[in-house]
């Protein structure tokens, strides 16, 4: 059986899913999901999945000055499609009794 990566929150489930679309930085990174999420992500929060996925190999960055802009692998890519299938199996049907909330 394919378990789901050691998530916290979906933390690294989010990232894997954010820069599926394009490279981002760890701060943007942070802004998007924390946005996503209703709350502020600090570096503390997010560079430590960052570099638990670069240590799976899932994700890969490329330096631009200061800033890492953070990619996914071929690895990673295949990851993020299993995740979607059992994130899918984990909570299909319940698409209409979910609904989403403003926090504020």
């Amino acid at each position: 059986m394919v378990q789901l990566l050691e998530f916290k929150g979906f933390l690294s489930f989010l990232i894997l899913h954010e820069i599926s679309y394009r490279p981002m930085a760890g701060d943007d990174l942070a802004k998007k999901i924390g946005s996503r999420k209703g709350v502020v992500l600090t570096p503390g929060t997010i560079y430590p999945a960052l570099k638990q996925l670069r240590e799976k190999k899932l994700v890969v960055y490329k330096q631009f000055g200061r800033k890492k802009m953070y990619s996914m692998t071929k690895k990673g890519q295949q990851e993020l499609e299993k995740q979607y299938v059992l994130f899918s199996n984990y909570f299909f049907g319940l698409k209409n009794k979910i609904k989403r909330k403003n926090l504020s």
